[in-house]
């Protein structure tokens, strides 16, 4: 009867130690979620309209994101991001204003075949853009407040894996929106612009 026993206990074992590792092995392999850190660039085309010219200094910063893998080609993704730059505007009312620069997207990802340990991909969405006056001395212009605009997003890059946790990330973000104008008429131009954002950092899978 012992022995019965022992031979049950065996084959349990047998059966469940295998079933285990493979489904902690399975669980390893689907990481799911990656958060990303990367330094940016901004670099925003002139504008110009009602006879205001608008022009953006260039400027770095930084953005933070969260990526979740539906599956292995499609991925949701919400980022932040965050520069300072100056918009400088001529015409009739001369004038500049220094403002912090807070992004906030949505997009939606779509991996390409990779090769070796590089691994591409496009994004699409969009989002907003805040541009909050600094309201420091230079760059300050009476009446100007806070204004979020609206932007479309797309966009590309590619990893690369050291390790199945760690990667390299090298990314184009491009916005489409209308020049800012910190809710005073005499700095409206009425036209679109557009801001390239260039990116590197790293990404943690997990």
């Amino acid at each position: 009867m012992k022995s019965e026993r022992s031979l049950i206990k065996q084959a349990a074992v047998s059966f469940i130690v295998p079933v285990l590792l493979l489904s902690l092995s399975a669980a390893a392999q689907e990481m799911r979620s990656e958060i990303s850190v990367q330094g940016t660039g901004s670099f925003t085309k002139d504008s110009n309209g009602n006879g205001v010219q608008n022009k953006a200094t260039n400027t770095g910063g930084f953005l933070l994101g969260y990526r979740y893998n539906v599956n292995r080609r499609l991925s949701a993704e919400v980022n932040y991001g965050y520069d300072r730059n100056t918009q400088l505007y001529s015409g009739l009312l001369p004038g500049r204003v220094q403002a912090n620069v807070h992004q906030f997207t949505g997009s939606a990802v779509v991996k390409l075949p990779g090769y070796r340990r590089v691994l591409p991909y496009v994004l699409g969405g969009g989002g907003g853009l805040l541009f909050d006056p600094t309201n420091n001395a230079g760059g300050a212009f009476v009446g100007a407040t806070q204004q979020t605009k609206g932007a479309f997003l797309y966009g590309g890059g590619a990893d690369y894996a050291f390790t199945n946790h760690l990667l390299l990330r090298a990314e184009y973000r491009g916005f489409v929106y209308q020049a800012p104008d910190f809710n005073v008429a005499n700095l409206h131009t009425g036209s679109w612009t557009h801001l390239a954002q260039p990116s590197a950092g790293f990404v943690y899978r997990f």
